[in-house]
């Protein structure tokens, strides 16, 4: 009878931590089901580095989440779905680019708000883009330049 006791408290411990990884991923990937965000789009040259998940942040504080990116087959270029926290108003003539944390960070969605004094609405399109910059397409330019 002490087996089953053992077992069970076994699978109990494994259940709980497996709740505690479900729940812990939850908060990390920004998931929640109070629907505190509006969608925005935008449409990328590059979008190297940055995919569903990434942080999108204003002035360095996180307020949404990139939720879907798709290639355009006329364009080629990388469309791009995110969502902005509820409360925080983004003016129509904000810029978005691609941002890195540093030589050996992760690259993030930064916003750069405009002067405006009309703000975006639930899933219109921020049109000025900045694309990633690759490092090793930086450092290619500088070395082949060096040579001539």
């Amino acid at each position: 009878m002490s087996d089953h006791r053992a077992e069970s408290l076994v699978g109990g411990v494994v259940l709980a931590a497996a709740i505690g990884f479900v729940v812990y991923a939850a908060q990390i990937t920004g998931f929640s089901r109070d629907g505190g965000s509006y969608p925005l789009t935008a449409s990328f040259r590059s979008l190297e580095g940055v995919g569903v998940g990434t942080d999108v942040r204003l002035a360095g504080v996180k307020i949404g989440t990139v939720t879907d990116i798709s290639l355009n087959p006329e364009t080629y270029r990388a469309d791009t779905v995110f969502t902005v926290r509820e409360g925080v108003q983004i003016p129509d003539d904000s810029a978005i680019l691609v941002a890195s944390e540093g030589l050996l960070g992760g690259n993030y969605v930064e916003i750069s708000p405009g002067g405006s004094l009309f703000y975006l609405e639930p899933g219109e399109e921020i049109t000025d883009t900045q694309s990633s910059v690759s490092l090793v397409t930086l450092l290619l330019k500088f070395f082949t330049e060096g040579d001539e």
